[in-house]
């Protein structure tokens, strides 16, 4: 069970988890090196899986951002899962969901040609309905 201070570890620890764990343990109220070993707890536990970096999509040339709601024709998966992994660079997450589709992609495309290569090369897999993100 976790406590208000693992709580408050791991909410600073997703907002930045480059920080030092002299600044975490300022932040929760303990030494870096209580810090620390409360984190190599969290990590030992498997409460933390991992760190990851976020990318700004634009500073690499990724402008168009869209949700496809993925319909595929069958049971049958495969095709379409293959297929999503040979597009991994416009790819941002493939969700597996319930109610209208059987899967939700967020994608950046640096182009709308590439956007629409990549929906007719779709097209051979599975069914789609597009939605490009306005503002954020």
């Amino acid at each position: 069970m976790l406590d208000n201070t693992d709580m408050g570890i791991l909410h600073e620890l997703s907002k930045n988890s480059r920080i030092t764990m002299k600044e975490l343990g300022e932040k929760v109220h303990l030494t870096g090196q209580a810090a620390a070993s409360r984190v190599a707890k969290l990590e030992d536990n498997g409460v933390i899986e991992g760190y990851a970096i976020k990318i700004n999509q634009l500073k690499l040339g990724c402008f168009i951002h869209a949700f496809i709601t993925i319909i595929t024709q069958s049971t049958y998966h495969q095709p379409y899962l293959s297929f999503i992994k040979t597009q991994e660079q416009y790819i941002i997450n493939n969700y597996k969901i319930s109610g209208d589709g059987c899967y939700l992609l967020e994608c950046k495309f640096p182009s709308n040609e590439l956007l629409n290569q990549f929906l007719e090369d779709l097209n051979e897999h599975a069914n789609y309905k597009l939605s490009i993100v306005i503002n954020k």
